[in-house]
C-alpha cells in the first residue's frame, strides 16, 4: 500500500471524473503523490478499483454522470469521503466516430450528455463546496477542436463548447474566489480509441497518422497531461484562471 505523500497539495480534496483509465487514472495518481485525497468517478467499478489499488489516498465511486441525480450523488460522496471539494477535474468522456450522414442519434446524445452536460451540472452542483474552498475547476477538452476533424463533429463540438464554458465560468466565478481552467490534450496514449470501437489495426493506423502530425513526432503519455493538472492546483498557479492550456506536442500550432 502506497502511503500518502507529504506534498504541496497535502489533504486537498480532489474529484476526478473518468478516473478509471488513461488521463484520469494518471491524474489521480499524480494528485495522490502530492498528498491530496482523491475521489475517482466513472461508470465501471472494476477499473476504478484498479486506479485506487495500492493508493491509500484514492477512493472509487461508481456513477454514470449522464444519469439524472448523478451530480448530486457525486458531490455527496465527495463530502462524505473527502470533507469537501478543493479541485474538480471534469475528465469523463465518450467518443463515437461518424461523418455527417451516418451520425447515430443515440450516440450523439450520449456524447453531449457525457462530454458537455455532465461537467456543466456536476460543476453547478459542486459550486457551494468549491466556493467554500476557494477551489479550482479543471475541464479536460481537446486540442483537436482548433480545426475541422472529419468523422468527429459531435465530439469536437462538445469539447469546443467546454472551452467556452471554461472561459465564461472563469469570469462568473472569479469574484467568488473560484478558478476555472482547461487542459486541451493532443494525441495521448489512452484507451479512448478502443472505447470508440476501433480495432487494433485501426488504432495502429491512427497512431501513425498522429505521430506524423505532431511536431514532437510522438504521441503523449497520460502522465504528461496529469503533471499540468497538478501544476494548476499548486499555490504558485493561483493567478491563473480562464486559460485553456494545450498539451499536444505542438499539434495545435501546425497549419
Amino acid at each position: 500500500m502506497t502511503q500518502p505523500a507529504q506534498g504541496l497539495l497535502q489533504d486537498r480534496a480532489v474529484v476526478i471524473t473518468g478516473g478509471g483509465t488513461g488521463i484520469g487514472r494518471a491524474a489521480a495518481h499524480a494528485f495522490a503523490a502530492e498528498g491530496a485525497r482523491v475521489l475517482v468517478v466513472g461508470r465501471r467499478a472494476g477499473v476504478l478499483d484498479e486506479t485506487a489499488r495500492g493508493h491509500e489516498g484514492i477512493r472509487p465511486f461508481s456513477a454514470d454522470l449522464s444519469d439524472p441525480g448523478a451530480a448530486s450523488a457525486v458531490v455527496a460522496a465527495a463530502e462524505d469521503a473527502l470533507g469537501g471539494i478543493d479541485v474538480l477535474v471534469n475528465n469523463a468522456v465518450t467518443m463515437r466516430s461518424a461523418p455527417l450522414g451516418r451520425i447515430d442519434a443515440a450516440n450523439a446524445r450520449d456524447q453531449v450528455a457525457t462530454n458537455l452536460l455532465a461537467p456543466l451540472f456536476l460543476t453547478q452542483q459542486a459550486l457551494p463546496a468549491l466556493e467554500a474552498a476557494k477551489g479550482l475547476v479543471i475541464n479536460v477538452t481537446t486540442a483537436g477542436n482548433q480545426r475541422g476533424w472529419p468523422g468527429h463533429s459531435v465530439y469536437g463540438a462538445t469539447k469546443a463548447a467546454l472551452d467556452f464554458l471554461t472561459r465564461t465560468w472563469a469570469l462568473e466565478l472569479a469574484p467568488k474566489g473560484v478558478r476555472v481552467t482547461g487542459i486541451a490534450p493532443g494525441p495521448v496514449e489512452t484507451p479512448i480509441a478502443e472505447h470508440a470501437g476501433l480495432d487494433p489495426e485501426g488504432i495502429a493506423r491512427l497512431r501513425a497518422r498522429q505521430r506524423e502530425r505532431v511536431p514532437l513526432g510522438r504521441v503523449g503519455r497520460p502522465e504528461e497531461v496529469a503533471w499540468w493538472m497538478v501544476a494548476l492546483a499548486r499555490p504558485e498557479a493561483s493567478f491563473a484562471t480562464g486559460l485553456v492550456l494545450p498539451v499536444d506536442g505542438g499539434a495545435s500550432v501546425v497549419f
